[in-house]
């Protein structure tokens, strides 16, 4: 049909929501001197708490060369602590210090109202589904 647009890919769309999430994020949590993939990295942390370096960058969207560096910032800023894994004293356990709680205990009512603006011309119902297809579609990327 002439004249008729193919609507945006859903590959497309997704990334139009990430880059404006990371953007809102961005913002939110820059008067504590972090960034969103910082802030990500610390939600990691608080749900895995002594995590591997390999595991966090793994699980906060990040390269394994970019994980040393957001590590090494916020451990300069006391937010994670290093220390050894007892069960293989090669290995170094990312944790997260009294500080790194406490800036996501700040953060999260601000957090949840952003994702609440996200979600807020949906139901519950679809909120719950919108959560579910995500989730089935990380899944079968992964």
């Amino acid at each position: 049909m002439v004249g008729t647009k193919a609507p945006p890919s859903l590959l497309y769309m997704v990334k139009q929501v990430e880059l404006v999430v990371r953007s809102h994020l961005d913002e939110l949590v820059r008067p504590a001197g972090i960034t969103a993939l910082q802030y990500t990295s610390l939600t990691v942390l608080e749900r895995h708490d002594g995590l591997s370096a390999a595991q966090l960058a793994r699980d906060s969207f990040v390269t394994a060369q970019s994980i040393a560096d957001l590590v090494r910032s916020l451990e300069t800023r006391g937010l994670v602590r290093r220390e050894r894994n007892p069960r293989n004293r090669r290995e170094l356990r990312i944790l997260l210090t009294d500080e790194g709680r406490e800036l996501l205990a700040r953060f999260g009512e601000p957090v949840r109202d952003l994702e609440e603006r996200m979600i807020r011309e949906l139901t519950a119902h679809q909120a719950e589904q919108f959560r579910q297809a995500l989730s089935k579609a990380w899944q079968a990327l992964s």
